[in-house]
């Protein structure tokens, strides 16, 4: 069976010029900006890529929470999740299957505030680790690149 392409209008469209690193981005109805820091080369015109990456992933872990906090009636006040991405060594990772190179590591801090038993935060702790975003960055990920069809101007 061949490979079929996504012929569906794309929800996220990047475009960027080759002489930095600013990037436009439309995504369905938002625009947003993406950029290097100065350190990098870049303008520090917005958030870096992984700067994008860790606030899907603190913006979905607070949702989900969020979400089942309301949908179970908990006295949740506010929640607040922090995150930093860095390399590390494999074999420094206890806890990872691969035990040789690099690899990249996520850490989140997630604080939750209101009159929650010890109970109720550990079930959010546990629903905050079941967000989509989190399960898609520890599920495996197949990525399709594929060069855009071009037709010659008339």
């Amino acid at each position: 069976m061949a490979a079929q392409t996504n012929s569906k209008t794309p929800h996220v469209v990047v475009r960027g010029g080759a002489d930095n690193f600013k990037q436009e981005i439309v995504a369905g109805k938002h625009g947003l900006v993406a950029d290097e820091p100065v350190s990098a080369g870049g303008g520090d015109a917005g958030p870096d890529p992984y700067d994008y990456l860790l606030a899907a992933l603190g913006v979905c872990t607070s949702m989900t929470v969020g979400f089942y906090a309301r949908r179970n009636k908990l006295p949740l006040e506010n929640i607040k999740v922090s995150l930093w991405h860095s390399r590390i060594y494999a074999k420094d990772c206890e806890e990872c299957e691969t035990k040789e190179g690099m690899l990249d590591r996520i850490d989140v801090e997630v604080e939750l505030t209101g009159s929650l038993s010890d109970a109720q935060h550990a079930k959010l702790m546990e629903i905050a680790a079941k967000c989509p975003v989190h399960r898609t960055l520890t599920s495996e990920i197949n990525i399709r690149l594929r060069a855009a069809s071009t037709t010659s101007p008339s």
